[in-house]
Protein backbone atom coordinates (compact mmCIF):
# COMPACT_ATOMS: atom_id res chain seq x y z
CA UNK A 1 0.00 0.00 0.00
CA UNK A 2 1.07 3.79 -1.12
CA UNK A 3 -0.72 6.55 0.16
CA UNK A 4 0.97 10.09 -0.83
CA UNK A 5 -0.30 13.32 1.27
CA UNK A 6 0.28 16.92 -0.40
CA UNK A 7 -0.85 20.01 0.47
CA UNK A 8 -0.18 23.20 -2.33
CA UNK A 9 2.91 24.57 -1.08
CA UNK A 10 2.28 28.05 -1.75
CA UNK A 11 -0.57 27.63 1.01
CA UNK A 12 -0.54 30.39 3.47
CA UNK A 13 -1.28 30.04 7.57
CA UNK A 14 -3.20 33.43 7.02
CA UNK A 15 -5.66 31.63 4.65
CA UNK A 16 -9.59 31.62 6.25
CA UNK A 17 -9.49 27.75 5.43
CA UNK A 18 -5.98 27.28 7.00
CA UNK A 19 -7.68 26.77 10.47
CA UNK A 20 -8.73 23.47 9.90
CA UNK A 21 -5.90 21.96 7.72
CA UNK A 22 -4.20 20.91 10.74
CA UNK A 23 -7.18 18.70 12.08
CA UNK A 24 -8.07 17.20 8.59
CA UNK A 25 -4.21 16.41 7.97
CA UNK A 26 -3.39 14.93 11.62
CA UNK A 27 -7.16 12.62 11.18
CA UNK A 28 -5.60 11.45 7.47
CA UNK A 29 -2.43 10.41 8.85
CA UNK A 30 -4.18 8.98 12.14
CA UNK A 31 -7.04 6.86 9.10
CA UNK A 32 -3.60 5.08 7.87
CA UNK A 33 -4.06 1.78 7.34
CA UNK A 34 -1.86 -0.70 9.29
CA UNK A 35 -0.76 -2.77 5.90
CA UNK A 36 0.76 0.40 4.59
CA UNK A 37 4.63 0.79 3.68
CA UNK A 38 5.34 3.61 1.73
CA UNK A 39 3.84 7.52 3.38
CA UNK A 40 5.04 10.18 1.20
CA UNK A 41 4.17 13.42 3.27
CA UNK A 42 6.74 15.89 1.68
CA UNK A 43 6.76 19.26 2.03
CA UNK A 44 3.63 19.70 3.82
CA UNK A 45 2.99 21.77 7.18
CA UNK A 46 2.76 18.88 9.61
CA UNK A 47 3.78 20.00 12.90
CA UNK A 48 3.39 16.41 14.60
CA UNK A 49 2.25 12.75 13.70
CA UNK A 50 -0.26 10.87 15.71
CA UNK A 51 0.86 8.47 18.22
CA UNK A 52 -1.32 5.64 16.19
CA UNK A 53 1.36 5.38 13.17
CA UNK A 54 2.79 2.84 15.50
CA UNK A 55 0.28 0.96 14.10
CA UNK A 56 2.32 1.15 10.59
CA UNK A 57 4.60 -1.85 11.31
CA UNK A 58 4.71 -3.05 7.77
CA UNK A 59 5.98 0.43 6.29
CA UNK A 60 9.50 0.13 4.70
CA UNK A 61 9.17 3.90 3.55
CA UNK A 62 9.06 7.41 5.46
CA UNK A 63 8.95 10.37 3.99
CA UNK A 64 8.35 13.83 5.70
CA UNK A 65 11.01 15.96 4.80
CA UNK A 66 9.68 20.11 4.74
CA UNK A 67 7.48 19.84 7.56
CA UNK A 68 7.38 21.31 10.77
CA UNK A 69 7.96 18.65 13.09
CA UNK A 70 10.15 18.59 16.11
CA UNK A 71 9.66 15.53 17.88
CA UNK A 72 8.51 11.99 17.44
CA UNK A 73 5.96 9.88 18.94
CA UNK A 74 7.34 7.32 20.94
CA UNK A 75 5.04 4.72 19.55
CA UNK A 76 6.56 5.34 15.96
CA UNK A 77 9.54 2.79 17.60
CA UNK A 78 7.48 0.04 16.27
CA UNK A 79 8.13 0.54 13.17
CA UNK A 80 10.81 -2.29 13.21
CA UNK A 81 10.43 -2.77 9.62
CA UNK A 82 11.32 0.96 8.33
CA UNK A 83 14.65 1.07 5.88
CA UNK A 84 14.27 4.45 3.83
CA UNK A 85 13.09 7.50 6.56
CA UNK A 86 13.46 11.56 5.20
CA UNK A 87 12.90 13.89 8.30
CA UNK A 88 14.83 16.76 6.52
CA UNK A 89 13.96 20.41 7.00
CA UNK A 90 12.17 20.18 9.68
CA UNK A 91 12.34 22.19 12.96
CA UNK A 92 14.57 18.57 14.57
CA UNK A 93 17.11 19.97 17.71
CA UNK A 94 17.36 16.21 19.10
CA UNK A 95 16.49 12.80 18.17
CA UNK A 96 14.86 9.89 20.01
CA UNK A 97 17.46 7.36 20.76
CA UNK A 98 15.38 4.36 19.52
CA UNK A 99 15.42 6.08 15.97
CA UNK A 100 19.27 5.11 15.91
CA UNK A 101 18.09 1.54 16.61
CA UNK A 102 15.45 0.59 14.29
CA UNK A 103 16.97 -3.09 13.30
CA UNK A 104 16.76 -2.34 9.53
CA UNK A 105 16.86 1.34 9.13
CA UNK A 106 19.08 2.13 6.18
CA UNK A 107 18.72 5.23 4.31
CA UNK A 108 18.44 8.50 6.01
CA UNK A 109 18.26 11.79 5.58
CA UNK A 110 18.16 14.19 8.74
CA UNK A 111 19.71 17.43 7.47
CA UNK A 112 18.16 20.98 7.25
CA UNK A 113 17.49 20.81 11.10
CA UNK A 114 18.87 22.48 14.16
CA UNK A 115 20.30 19.16 15.05
CA UNK A 116 22.27 19.14 11.74
CA UNK A 117 26.08 20.19 12.34
CA UNK A 118 26.92 23.38 9.52
CA UNK A 119 30.05 23.22 8.11
CA UNK A 120 31.76 25.79 5.74
CA UNK A 121 34.39 24.69 3.70
CA UNK A 122 36.75 26.92 1.39
CA UNK A 123 36.70 26.33 -2.20
CA UNK A 124 37.14 28.01 -5.23
CA UNK A 125 34.68 30.26 -6.43
CA UNK A 126 34.03 29.82 -10.04
CA UNK A 127 31.93 33.24 -11.58
CA UNK A 128 28.74 32.29 -13.72
CA UNK A 129 30.29 34.91 -16.88
CA UNK A 130 33.72 32.83 -16.52
CA UNK A 131 31.71 29.40 -17.82
CA UNK A 132 30.50 29.03 -21.13
CA UNK A 133 26.99 26.46 -20.35
CA UNK A 134 26.22 23.79 -23.31
CA UNK A 135 23.33 21.70 -23.23
CA UNK A 136 21.44 19.86 -20.12
CA UNK A 137 23.03 16.15 -19.43
CA UNK A 138 20.37 15.47 -16.79
CA UNK A 139 17.84 16.59 -13.70
CA UNK A 140 17.14 15.61 -10.72
CA UNK A 141 14.86 16.91 -8.25
CA UNK A 142 17.40 19.59 -6.40
CA UNK A 143 18.95 20.62 -9.66
CA UNK A 144 19.80 20.58 -13.20
CA UNK A 145 23.30 19.33 -14.67
CA UNK A 146 24.84 21.27 -17.50
CA UNK A 147 27.43 20.27 -19.78
CA UNK A 148 29.63 23.58 -19.73
CA UNK A 149 33.52 24.92 -20.37
CA UNK A 150 35.44 26.32 -17.83
CA UNK A 151 39.59 27.22 -18.98
CA UNK A 152 39.28 25.68 -21.91
CA UNK A 153 37.91 22.18 -19.89
CA UNK A 154 35.08 20.41 -20.29
CA UNK A 155 33.24 20.49 -17.13
CA UNK A 156 29.84 20.08 -15.34
CA UNK A 157 27.75 22.44 -13.81
CA UNK A 158 24.98 21.62 -11.71
CA UNK A 159 22.44 24.38 -10.38
CA UNK A 160 20.32 23.93 -7.61
CA UNK A 161 16.78 24.58 -7.71
CA UNK A 162 16.52 25.79 -4.62
CA UNK A 163 13.42 23.97 -3.08
CA UNK A 164 12.71 21.30 -0.48
CA UNK A 165 13.01 17.83 -2.04
CA UNK A 166 12.20 14.74 -0.64
CA UNK A 167 15.21 14.00 0.40
CA UNK A 168 16.09 17.40 2.05
CA UNK A 169 17.70 20.85 1.07
CA UNK A 170 20.45 22.03 -2.00
CA UNK A 171 21.57 23.95 0.70
CA UNK A 172 22.91 20.53 3.10
CA UNK A 173 23.24 18.47 -0.61
CA UNK A 174 25.85 22.09 -1.25
CA UNK A 175 27.24 21.46 2.13
CA UNK A 176 28.33 17.76 2.19
CA UNK A 177 29.15 18.00 -1.53
CA UNK A 178 31.76 20.54 -0.50
CA UNK A 179 33.26 18.85 2.81
CA UNK A 180 33.69 15.19 1.19
CA UNK A 181 36.95 16.38 -0.05
CA UNK A 182 38.96 14.33 -2.88
CA UNK A 183 38.44 10.45 -3.48
CA UNK A 184 39.40 8.57 -6.43
CA UNK A 185 35.71 7.09 -6.11
CA UNK A 186 33.57 10.60 -6.02
CA UNK A 187 33.15 12.85 -9.02
CA UNK A 188 35.51 15.83 -8.35
CA UNK A 189 34.29 19.31 -6.92
CA UNK A 190 36.39 21.50 -8.73
CA UNK A 191 34.43 25.22 -7.15
CA UNK A 192 31.39 26.59 -6.25
CA UNK A 193 29.19 29.16 -8.24
CA UNK A 194 28.88 32.58 -7.89
CA UNK A 195 27.36 35.34 -9.18
CA UNK A 196 24.33 33.77 -11.24
CA UNK A 197 22.23 36.14 -12.86
CA UNK A 198 19.07 35.07 -10.86
CA UNK A 199 20.62 34.44 -7.40
CA UNK A 200 21.22 30.55 -7.73
CA UNK A 201 23.89 28.18 -5.88
CA UNK A 202 25.92 25.89 -8.03
CA UNK A 203 28.51 23.71 -8.17
CA UNK A 204 31.18 22.93 -10.90
CA UNK A 205 32.16 19.37 -10.99
CA UNK A 206 34.71 17.20 -12.97
CA UNK A 207 32.87 15.76 -16.64
CA UNK A 208 32.14 12.03 -15.98
CA UNK A 209 33.70 9.99 -18.64
CA UNK A 210 30.84 8.39 -20.75
CA UNK A 211 31.76 4.80 -20.11
CA UNK A 212 30.16 5.55 -16.85
CA UNK A 213 26.93 4.20 -16.35
CA UNK A 214 24.30 3.78 -13.37
CA UNK A 215 24.83 0.02 -11.58
CA UNK A 216 21.54 0.31 -11.65
CA UNK A 217 18.30 1.84 -11.66
CA UNK A 218 15.79 3.33 -8.55
CA UNK A 219 13.32 1.11 -6.54
CA UNK A 220 10.16 0.65 -8.27
CA UNK A 221 6.51 0.76 -6.39
CA UNK A 222 6.97 -3.51 -5.95
CA UNK A 223 10.67 -3.44 -5.06
CA UNK A 224 9.76 -0.39 -2.42
CA UNK A 225 13.35 0.10 -0.90
CA UNK A 226 15.49 -2.15 -3.13
CA UNK A 227 16.81 -1.13 -6.57
CA UNK A 228 16.26 -2.36 -9.96
CA UNK A 229 18.88 -3.85 -12.37
CA UNK A 230 19.18 -5.00 -15.79
CA UNK A 231 17.21 -8.69 -16.51
CA UNK A 232 20.16 -11.18 -16.18
CA UNK A 233 22.39 -8.29 -15.25
CA UNK A 234 26.04 -10.27 -14.00
CA UNK A 235 29.44 -9.15 -12.36
CA UNK A 236 32.61 -10.81 -12.99
CA UNK A 237 34.25 -11.44 -9.37
CA UNK A 238 36.78 -8.49 -10.39
CA UNK A 239 34.12 -5.87 -10.72
CA UNK A 240 32.21 -6.79 -7.50
CA UNK A 241 35.62 -6.46 -5.68
CA UNK A 242 36.77 -3.73 -7.39
CA UNK A 243 33.53 -1.64 -6.26
CA UNK A 244 32.91 -3.03 -2.99
CA UNK A 245 36.26 -1.82 -2.12
CA UNK A 246 35.96 1.39 -3.86
CA UNK A 247 32.45 2.01 -2.10
CA UNK A 248 33.73 0.75 0.81
CA UNK A 249 36.80 3.57 1.07
CA UNK A 250 34.61 6.70 -0.09
CA UNK A 251 32.43 5.53 2.59
CA UNK A 252 35.27 5.51 5.39
CA UNK A 253 36.12 8.67 3.95
CA UNK A 254 32.70 10.29 4.48
CA UNK A 255 31.96 9.28 7.84
CA UNK A 256 35.04 10.37 8.62
CA UNK A 257 34.45 13.67 8.22
CA UNK A 258 31.04 12.95 10.11
CA UNK A 259 29.26 12.93 6.72
CA UNK A 260 26.07 10.61 5.86
CA UNK A 261 25.70 9.89 2.42
CA UNK A 262 21.93 9.16 3.11
CA UNK A 263 20.69 7.28 -0.63
CA UNK A 264 23.77 4.77 -0.34
CA UNK A 265 22.41 3.10 -3.22
CA UNK A 266 23.44 1.25 -6.56
CA UNK A 267 21.64 3.87 -8.42
CA UNK A 268 23.63 6.73 -7.00
CA UNK A 269 26.19 4.72 -8.23
CA UNK A 270 28.20 5.08 -11.77
CA UNK A 271 30.89 2.60 -12.89
CA UNK A 272 32.59 1.01 -15.88
CA UNK A 273 33.77 -2.30 -17.24
CA UNK A 274 36.76 -2.36 -15.47
CA UNK A 275 34.52 -2.16 -12.31
CA UNK A 276 35.75 1.46 -11.20
CA UNK A 277 32.50 3.04 -9.72
CA UNK A 278 32.01 6.64 -8.56
CA UNK A 279 29.51 7.43 -5.96
CA UNK A 280 27.30 9.90 -6.31
CA UNK A 281 24.14 12.08 -5.60
CA UNK A 282 24.15 13.97 -2.01
CA UNK A 283 20.69 15.07 -2.29
CA UNK A 284 20.25 13.31 1.57
CA UNK A 285 23.30 13.91 2.54
CA UNK A 286 24.47 15.98 5.17
CA UNK A 287 26.69 17.02 8.09
CA UNK A 288 26.36 15.47 11.58
CA UNK A 289 27.57 15.85 15.09
CA UNK A 290 29.73 13.61 17.03
CA UNK A 291 28.68 10.07 18.18
CA UNK A 292 25.51 7.99 17.57
CA UNK A 293 24.95 5.32 14.88
CA UNK A 294 24.74 7.22 11.84
CA UNK A 295 27.92 5.47 10.22
CA UNK A 296 26.22 2.08 10.95
CA UNK A 297 22.95 2.95 9.96
CA UNK A 298 24.78 3.39 6.29
CA UNK A 299 26.62 0.21 6.64
CA UNK A 300 23.24 -2.22 6.56
CA UNK A 301 23.05 0.28 2.78
CA UNK A 302 26.12 -0.85 2.17
CA UNK A 303 24.92 -4.42 3.03
CA UNK A 304 22.13 -4.34 0.78
CA UNK A 305 23.93 -3.13 -2.12
CA UNK A 306 26.80 -6.07 -1.70
CA UNK A 307 23.90 -8.52 -1.55
CA UNK A 308 22.78 -7.39 -4.95
CA UNK A 309 26.07 -7.65 -6.23
CA UNK A 310 26.75 -11.09 -4.89
CA UNK A 311 23.14 -12.37 -5.89
CA UNK A 312 24.47 -11.34 -9.70
CA UNK A 313 27.67 -12.18 -9.67
CA UNK A 314 29.83 -15.17 -11.33
CA UNK A 315 31.47 -15.97 -8.00
CA UNK A 316 31.38 -20.08 -7.20
CA UNK A 317 29.88 -20.73 -4.00
CA UNK A 318 33.36 -21.49 -2.18
CA UNK A 319 35.13 -18.00 -3.39
CA UNK A 320 31.80 -15.90 -1.99
CA UNK A 321 32.18 -17.20 1.17
CA UNK A 322 34.02 -14.89 2.79
CA UNK A 323 32.14 -11.90 1.05
CA UNK A 324 28.48 -13.31 2.40
CA UNK A 325 29.62 -13.69 5.58
CA UNK A 326 31.11 -9.89 5.81
CA UNK A 327 27.19 -9.19 4.24
CA UNK A 328 25.50 -10.89 6.97
CA UNK A 329 27.60 -8.64 9.71
CA UNK A 330 26.63 -5.58 7.63
CA UNK A 331 23.13 -6.04 8.24
CA UNK A 332 22.99 -7.33 11.45
CA UNK A 333 19.73 -6.71 13.35
CA UNK A 334 21.31 -5.20 16.24
CA UNK A 335 22.91 -2.15 15.03
CA UNK A 336 26.13 -2.24 17.26
CA UNK A 337 27.31 -5.24 16.43
CA UNK A 338 27.58 -4.24 12.77
CA UNK A 339 31.46 -3.55 11.49
CA UNK A 340 32.37 0.18 10.69
CA UNK A 341 33.19 1.04 7.47
CA UNK A 342 37.09 1.03 8.67
CA UNK A 343 36.73 -2.90 9.16
CA UNK A 344 35.01 -3.35 6.28
CA UNK A 345 37.72 -2.02 3.76
CA UNK A 346 40.10 -3.92 6.00
CA UNK A 347 38.12 -7.43 5.49
CA UNK A 348 37.72 -6.52 1.88
CA UNK A 349 41.39 -5.68 1.16
CA UNK A 350 42.35 -9.20 2.35
CA UNK A 351 39.61 -11.13 0.65
CA UNK A 352 40.65 -9.02 -2.61
CA UNK A 353 44.52 -10.07 -1.92
CA UNK A 354 43.41 -13.68 -1.35
CA UNK A 355 42.15 -13.83 -4.50
CA UNK A 356 44.54 -13.06 -5.82
CA UNK A 357 46.90 -15.22 -5.19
Amino acid sequence: ALALVKVPSPLSTTMPWAAWLKPVMFAAVSALSASLRWLILTDNRLAELPASIGRCVKMQKLMLSGNRLSELPEEMAACVNLELLRLAANRFAEFPGWLFELPRLSWLGLGGNPWAKRSEVSIEEIRWDDLRISHALGEGASGVIHHAHWRARPVAVKVFKGEVTSDGLPESEMAASLAAGGHANLIRVLGKISDHPDGKSGLVMSLIDPDFTNLAGPPSLDSCTRDIYAEGETFGRAQVLSMARGLASVACQLHGRRIMHGDFYAHNVLRNEAGHCLLGDFGAAFIYPEGGALERIEVRAFGCLLEELLSRSEFCEQEAAGLWELQQRCVAEVVGERPDFGEIRGALEKLAAAARG
